[in-house]
């Protein structure tokens, strides 16, 4: 049971650890116990937008991460229910609908892609080397290692390609007048470039930390109504012996937020604290959806929320609590960086409760 769709089962899933609105099914991103990571954003496209209830991208991030045990089998599972399901149904917990195509980054240990797709059309790109980004808009231009079968001759049907030279994929299904919000993300797409470009060859889980703190470039987006919801960084070793370790804040605005630790293992213990609360009567699962709303936050999003509240009034004190903050963040990363270096070699038990004790000294500090 997706979040308005029930689709066909698989025999087997993989563990997956997930950062998704407390609504849904799906997620915004995550990883799972292969080493595959998927994060999706939202685009607009010349392509209609499905009102009626589909698969939502989120959906399509969760599924590819259960059935993907590769960057490029998590690619073929959002391609495959793509076609058979389609994309639709709104993105956003109210009654206006909220609807967009998706955009989707896939990694794991030895090979990256980019997704990009408009209703039921796609392309796809294997990044070879440096960085890449997205920020909801199409950014595939001619280097496409993938595409639907009927891809060129929909944008040739369409008027959008001439059927002669090049095919560029964003050129030819991307709007002609971009919704406003588009337009701020074309700054936001190549700020994001650039960050990214200034640390080539010596990207680090910290450089990828500061990039999503990043305020000046809309990267870290602190505007009320419009507030960057959760961060994830994932280091993914070529060795298949050393773990991935993967970063989650659980909260919002990373520049306020601690980056903590999560590792797959064998009984890793369960951290109620960041789960959010169910509903009996739940106003998403109920039709009409959206006709009343519920308080979803779970206990280290409001305990955050009151410590930002401390941090405006008190600005003393709320520096205090930053650096204390700070400090946690380090030991995580150093923890990280000797376990990859084999200077230490933890129990597995201690991996198990490793997020758990992370997001309890948080909670501590507040």
């Amino acid at each position: 049971q997706c979040t308005c769709l029930e689709i066909e089962q698989v025999e087997r899933t993989h563990a997956v650890v997930l950062s998704r609105p407390a609504w849904l099914w799906g997620a915004e991103m995550g990883a799972n116990d292969c080493g595959v990571c998927v994060g999706n954003e939202g685009v607009w496209t010349r392509e209609p937008l499905g009102e009626a209830e589909a698969l939502l991208g989120m959906d399509l991030v969760r599924l590819a991460l259960e059935r993907g045990s590769s960057a490029r089998e998590a690619l073929e599972v959002i391609t495959a229910l793509l076609e058979r399901y389609g994309q639709g149904g709104s993105c956003k917990e109210e009654p206006v609908p909220f609807v967009y195509h998706n955009t989707f980054l896939l990694a794991d240990r030895t090979e990256a892609w980019v997704l990009e797709t408009a209703g039921r059309y796609w392309a796809a790109q294997r990044v070879r080397e440096g960085s890449r980004n997205i920020s909801n808009q199409l950014s595939i231009g001619s280097d496409i290692a993938a595409e639907h079968a009927g891809l060129r001759e929909r944008a040739r049907s369409r008027g959008w390609w001439s059927g002669d030279g090049e095919f560029s994929f964003a050129q030819a299904f991307s709007l002609d007048k971009q919704p406003p919000r588009m337009e701020a993300a074309k700054a936001r797409f190549q700020a994001g470039k650039e960050l990214l470009q200034r640390h080539a060859g010596h990207i680090t889980a910290e450089t990828l930390m500061s990039i999503l703190r990043d305020k000046d470039s809309g990267i870290c987006v602190d505007a009320e109504g419009f507030r960057t919801a959760g961060s994830m960084v994932s280091v993914l070793p070529r060795d298949p012996a050393l773990p991935c370790v993967h970063f989650f804040t659980a909260t919002p605005d990373p520049s306020r937020s601690v980056f903590k630790p999560f590792v797959f293992v064998a009984g890793i213990k369960p951290v109620p604290q960041v789960r959010s609360p169910t509903f009996l009567q739940d106003p998403a699962k109920q039709i009409p959806r959206f006709q009343s709303s519920v308080d979803r936050r779970h206990e280290l999003y409001r305990r955050h929320q009151a410590a930002l509240e401390l941090m405006e009034q008190d600005q003393e004190r709320g520096q205090q609590l930053l650096e204390t903050l700070q400090e946690l963040e380090k030991q995580g990363l150093e923890g990280m960086r000797e376990l990859l270096q084999g200077t230490v070699a933890p129990c597995p038990e201690e991996l198990a409760d490793l997020f758990f004790d992370c997001v309890e000294a948080e909670m501590k500090f507040y």
